[in-house]
């Protein structure tokens, strides 16, 4: 009977450290960088487990190729190598998002598993946001050449108990590091601040907005989406509202004006729309996303009716639910078949704004269409939109790849007043959420304001794009109104543009670059 062969034979022969560095160029490289001591002690750590050769050969063939990467020993678990979890953060509705690093220089990250009492989960490398950590690069005095930090988030959509967590790091190679920590417990507005915190503050090697796209596009952006639209769908779910003056009338449009952070333009928006002639026709619906304005709103509202008179109505959601949620709920209060979608700091520059918008609504319009907003030293501002793109190579792993984001600009912004090829009525890609008139039939075919934006920005684009796609393109008339650009309410969140930039790229993003790309689009709408 033959000798059974002893697995462990190849580990009894001698380690010969320039037959492996000589094998092993990456190590010798390595080596030099000084991420390792010595090639035995990456063999140690890594190149047993992959089957790298470790000992001289004898009578080595001439002139042909010779396989040398495995050997026929036993793959040992290797030894734990440097990694952190930073935290592990878990909330009521089961969104789970954590952040570490660890030194892959010289590997492929295959997976990370969270095991926790009564449940685990494995995500996938390619589905793990990568960043850089100038902090780990200079404690650990590593090359500044490669993305240490990771992070990932997914949305379960249940409940999931926290507490002491085995987070598993695995690599390509087989080599693995087991981790413990506490889970944190939150709830799901604090956690969508957290992500957005981490967008917002990670460093990249390239273009932050273009590699932030590019770390959550494989998996992190739809996990997000569902996510918000969730925190969304639970802040309209119970709204306050209370009505001011006349009840149970019907308008000729319902002027909707989304507030958020700040109530100092409501007073101002009265005082000026009370002069419009054409008023009593029109309500105002107030939407508050920010519930801790609830007492000095109500009480500036009360005060607003009793001074000028104007039909109002209050409704106050118990937490930001965004523009789009926010807006798509106050059209239900509408007692009219003409929204208005206005911003708090867009104010009308004459008493007849609205007698010219009611006098459109009778020549039978488009459904949708805008105005030129006015800053306020009267430049122009906002004369329609259209559509660019940015696209910017992205270098990894010697390899390089096209990044594309649609950005949106407007027409004319900065122009004098006058000027007229700005202001003539005319079909446009797209108009400003500042203010925007739809017939309110229109916009509950079109679904209303899509809410897989996070909190605010495209939504209005997006809009237009779906009414476009529906056989109507906005259009601009020239109805001038002021616009305090940005002053009406509290700053949006950089980090949730960013994300709603590549949402809106990866819903529009081959059709605008067909024929809706620049100025002058070649689409037959604007032909």
């Amino acid at each position: 009977m033959a000798d059974t062969p002893d697995p462990t034979a190849d580990d009894r022969k001698p380690f010969d450290e320039e037959t492996y560095l000589r094998f092993n160029p990456d190590v010798r490289a390595a080596l030099a960088a000084g991420l390792f001591a010595s090639g035995r002690d990456h063999y140690e750590l890594y190149g047993k487990a992959e089957g790298r050769q470790f000992k001289k050969t004898a009578n080595q063939p001439r002139d042909r190729v010779i396989a040398t990467g495995t050997i026929d020993h036993p793959r040992p678990r290797p030894k734990n190598w440097a990694c952190t979890v930073d935290k592990v953060i878990i909330s009521r509705s089961g969104g789970i998002f954590f952040t570490g690093w660890l030194n892959d220089y010289l590997e492929t990250l295959d997976s990370i598993d969270l095991y926790l009492g009564e449940w685990s989960i494995s995500f996938d490398g390619p589905s793990i946001a990568r960043t850089r950590r100038t902090d780990v690069e200079t404690v650990r005095e590593l090359p500044p050449r490669h993305p240490y930090g990771f992070w990932s988030f997914i949305f379960a959509g249940r409940n999931l108990p926290s507490g002491p967590c085995t987070v598993v790091i695995r690599l390509k190679s087989g080599a693995e590091a087991t981790l413990l920590i506490v889970a944190e417990s939150v709830e799901d507005i604090e956690l969508r601040a957290a992500l957005l915190h981490q967008l917002e503050t990670a460093t990249y090697f390239g273009p932050p907005a273009f590699e932030a796209a590019q770390s959550i596009a494989p998996a992190i952006g739809a996990q997000l989406i569902a996510f918000s639209k969730t925190l969304a769908a639970a802040a309209i779910n119970a709204p306050y509202a209370e009505r001011f003056g006349a009840s149970e009338r019907s308008y000729k449009g319902s002027i909707i004006v989304c507030l958020h952070g700040r109530l100092e333009f409501l007073f101002l928006q009265h005082a000026l729309f009370s002069q419009q002639s054409d008023m009593q026709d029109y309500e105002f619906i107030y939407i508050c996303n920010s519930p801790e304005l609830a007492e000095p709103l109500l009480n500036e509202a009360r005060q607003c009716s009793l001074i000028y008179g104007l039909d109002q109505t209050i409704i106050i959601l118990g937490a930001n639910a965004g523009f789009a949620a926010a807006n798509n709920l106050a059209a239900q209060y509408a007692n009219s078949d003409r929204l208005l979608f206005t911003n708090p700091d867009i104010f009308p520059r004459g008493r007849e704004f609205l007698a010219q918008h009611t006098a459109l609504l009778g020549s039978a319009p488009a459904p949708l269409f805008g105005a030129p907003l006015f800053y306020d030293d009267s430049s122009l501002m906002h004369g329609g939109m259209y559509f660019e793109v940015d696209i910017l190579p992205r270098f990894a792993a010697g390899s390089m790849t096209e990044t594309a984001l649609l950005r949106v600009e407007h027409y004319g912004k900065g122009a004098p007043p006058g000027t007229e090829s700005y202001l003539r009525p005319r079909p446009v890609p797209a108009i400003s959420g500042a203010f925007m008139s739809i017939s309110r039939p229109w916009f509950e075919k079109l679904g209303g304001f899509s809410t897989d934006y996070i909190l605010g920005h495209y939504e209005d684009a997006d809009l237009c794009l779906k009414s476009l796609q529906q056989g109507k393109p906005a259009w601009l008339y020239n109805l001038p109104l002021w616009h305090m650009e940005g002053k009406g309410s509290t700053p949006r969140q950089p980090a949730a543009q960013t994300v709603n930039r590549w949402i809106f790229t990866r819903q529009w993003g081959d059709i605008v670059q067909h024929n809706l790309l620049g100025p002058h689009p070649t689409h037959a709408a604007f032909a």
